[in-house]
């Protein structure tokens, strides 16, 4: 048993599960279908959305299961999440670059509500990312959790981004996506409210 539990709490274990989403997008992008790129395009940026989701869900669901072991097992794996998030958005902005060409640099698409959100989401993605090891945490100290904060801007910019693709048709996907995360800040939100007029109380 101690060896099962060992195995599920490898962070190697980890890692190969954030990785499963890769394995076939790998695969389509090898498959020599022309079209490729274009189908996988999508994909990446709504992996590297959903892992970005999780990690920031941790602390409200941290709040409100108090006790509960899983949201400290997940709490303990944030920084993965994080990385893989990174990871997702980089294939998903190299992926972008292949299939738009000299396009991608041009005013006409850089104007785009939908790509300009999403450039800056990814510009903030990564020095967040670069930082993530111990070594630059503990380096930082205080100023790391300062800089890391940054993610809800990313956050912020990433469900525009979504949202926005095709002329607003991102709507509803995007918010089926983000809408148990702001239900969650919304609720942290209310709960830090609600202690503070406890202490002023």
């Amino acid at each position: 048993m101690s060896s099962v539990k060992s195995f599920l709490n490898s962070p190697y274990t980890f890692w190969v599960i954030l990785s499963l989403p890769a394995i076939p997008m790998m695969i389509g992008l090898t498959s020599g279908d022309p079209k490729a790129v274009t189908q996988v395009l999508h994909p990446t940026g709504e992996f590297a959305a959903r892992f970005l989701i999780v990690s920031l869900m941790i602390t409200p669901l941290m709040m409100l299961f108090k006790g509960a072991r899983w949201p400290r097992w997940l709490m303990k794996r944030r920084r993965y999440l994080g990385v893989a998030a990174f990871g997702y958005a980089l294939a998903h902005t190299i992926l972008y670059l292949i299939d738009e060409g000299a396009v991608a640099f041009t005013g006409g698409e850089i104007s785009k509500l939908y790509i300009w959100t999403g450039w800056l989401a990814f510009l903030i993605f990564v020095p967040l990312a670069v930082t993530s090891t111990d070594g630059w945490v503990r380096a930082l100290g205080t100023r790391w959790k300062a800089l890391q904060r940054f993610v809800y801007g990313a956050a912020v910019l990433t469900l525009v981004h979504w949202a926005a693709l095709h002329e607003w048709g991102g709507v509803t996907p995007a918010l089926v996506q983000f809408g148990p995360l702001i239900a969650l800040e919304v609720y942290r939100l209310n709960y830090n409210l609600q202690r503070r007029r406890l202490r002023m109380a």
